[in-house]
């Protein structure tokens, strides 16, 4: 006789009903949240819903009615500042003090002049790829100075602003962006793929949308430290995209471990409008991407980009919910017009009105709406405004200069950081290389990179 058919007795145990499910019986030692438990019984004469483990709270309707998402009011945009800089609620406040608007004021002021200064650099030759943030300012200026230094952070690639805000330097830009030794990457990435260790900053990675389950993965480890270290400040991961990469598939995994795990995440969503050439409309038909957020169980808010103070409110809002009840994931759908090209390998002209694009750099945008606010209060007027752009010009420039004087990285740094100990098969081919550059010098100026040769050499001596 088969195992299987053997039947078993069940046993007074096996009766009582347990106060949750599943598997009730293996969560003897934790709490199960609210939103996992459900009834062991299919229902009752007198329910008017059923739990089902599928769909629980859904009652019963004898009415046949599709949803139909074009039929029902679209999610709203909060804001804080109007078009003018005026504040729209004046009991709510901007919690922000005059000394912290100017700076955030001038960072996104120094943002544009960087991004229009490396733009025509790349025009001219002077660096391989460039992408500007022309349009988005607030949006990774403002939400960066709402997080914590030590939430660790996954920018895509449009987040220079992130890494203004948390400090990175004018000259740290250039290393990377001329890919000189000062390079945390050592020359290994193309250009805005810049990370920081000290910042808690990710290194950008070309590939779209992998750096949301990163931090879908991150944020569920911090969620177990910060359960391990009560003594110790919890913190948060945070990650940035942009409404194409949503339609990734690792958009949805991510989101989905996330709300399922309780992880402590906040997924900034930057609607510009465009991925790349493809317009909104031939992306999704639903409600933006914050329909998404509701749909995976997650607190979800659409933002006014433009409006860098309600960027800073629903972040400083998104970060307290994520640490709640020991973490949560929460979405927040930044809305602003991408005013530049996608990068420098696009011409966006080619697939939209140049009429558009002026209408909206002269109507609205984050740096236009603060400094109408900061005038308001006198606190900002043209002087201080040629003042600041002509600096801030000057320091691009200077960092600019030095960065592109600067030597390349070591030609071993092609080879570094792969094996713990270089292999028979590297040893081949840092060999072959170094007689490539050796027989053809003309060929291979390699009088730019620090050490030349040497570094090669002293990788097969180290290595042995």
């Amino acid at each position: 006789m088969s195992l299987r058919s053997v039947p078993r007795r069940l046993g007074p145990r096996a009766l009582r009903r347990p106060s949750t499910c599943p598997n009730a019986s293996q969560a003897t030692h934790r709490v199960m949240p609210k939103w996992q438990t459900c009834r062991n019984v299919a229902s009752t004469p007198t329910a008017e819903k059923v739990l089902f483990p599928g769909a629980l709270n859904s009652e019963f309707t004898n009415t046949l009615e599709f949803l139909r998402p074009s039929q029902n009011k679209a999610i709203s945009t909060f804001r804080i500042l109007d078009q003018y800089g005026q504040v729209l609620d004046k009991e709510r406040g901007l919690d922000t003090t005059d000394e912290e608007a100017l700076e955030l004021y001038k960072h996104m002021v120094c943002l544009n002049i960087m991004d229009l200064i490396m733009f025509e650099a790349q025009r001219q030759g002077r660096l391989s790829f460039y992408m500007v943030s022309t349009g988005e300012e607030g949006i990774s200026v403002g939400s960066a100075s709402a997080l914590n230094p030590k939430d660790t952070v996954f920018c895509q690639y449009r987040e220079a602003g992130v890494f203004m805000q948390r400090g990175f330097t004018l000259d740290q830009f250039m290393a990377q962006l001329f890919s000189n030794v000062d390079d945390f990457g050592h020359g290994r990435n193309m250009p805005v793929h810049y990370g920081s260790h000290e910042l808690n900053i990710r290194t950008v990675s070309s590939t779209l949308a992998t750096q949301l389950p990163h931090a879908a993965g991150a944020a569920y480890a911090l969620k177990l430290q910060n359960q391990q270290n009560p003594d110790v400040e919890p913190r948060i991961a945070v990650t940035y995209f942009g409404e194409g990469a949503a339609s990734e598939g690792d958009f949805h995994a991510a989101l989905n471990i996330a709300a399922t795990r309780q992880a402590p995440c906040i997924f900034i969503c930057r609607n510009n409008g465009y991925a790349i050439s493809t317009p909104t409309s031939d992306q999704y038909r639903g409600d933006g991407i914050a329909s998404r957020g509701a749909g995976y169980g997650m607190d979800t808010i659409r933002v006014d980009g433009n409006d860098i103070f309600a960027v800073r409110t629903a972040t400083k809002e998104a970060r307290r919910l994520a640490l709640t009840d020991g973490g949560r994931p929460v979405l927040i759908e930044m809305m602003a017009y991408r005013v530049g090209h996608h990068s420098t390998s696009d011409d966006s002209y080619a697939y939209r009105q140049k009429v558009e694009v002026e209408d909206w750099k002269r109507r609205d945008n984050p740096i236009t709406r603060l400094r109408k606010w900061l005038e308001s209060r006198d606190l900002w007027n043209e002087d201080n405004e040629r003042e600041t752009r002509s600096q801030l010009r000057k320091d691009v420039l200077a960092a600019f200069d030095r960065g592109e004087k600067k030597k390349k990285p070591k030609i071993r740094h092609a080879f570094d950081d792969v094996w713990e100990k270089i292999t028979a098969e590297q040893r081949s081919h840092i060999e072959e290389l170094k007689d490539i550059l050796t027989r053809y010098p003309k060929e291979y100026d390699i009088s730019q990179y620090e050490g030349g040769l040497d570094s090669l050499e002293e990788l097969l001596e180290k290595k042995k």
